[in-house]
């Protein structure tokens, strides 16, 4: 099982709709709403065979108010 994160900017006025579609699709593990450079922080479990890649591409990027995102692939948790 391979963990990351995604970091998601959002159209103005849609970090809370981007946050639902999010949760409905329900390939988010846990889903915060963050200040900064981005709207919202997003954990992702998949198994090790799942190219990480194409599953933001195919699964993340294309819900609707999604400006952009930035992954951050971790190793380890301690």
């Amino acid at each position: 099982m391979k963990t990351f994160f995604v970091q998601i900017k959002c159209d103005l006025g849609k970090a809370y709709d981007v946050a639902s579609a999010l949760a409905d699709a329900e390939i988010a593990s846990e889903i915060y709403s963050t200040a900064g450079n981005y709207d919202l922080l997003a954990k992702f479990y998949v198994d090790d065979e799942v190219d990480i890649g194409h599953f933001v591409n195919e699964k993340v990027q294309i819900l609707p108010g999604i400006k952009d995102t930035f992954t951050v692939v971790t190793f380890r948790a301690f």
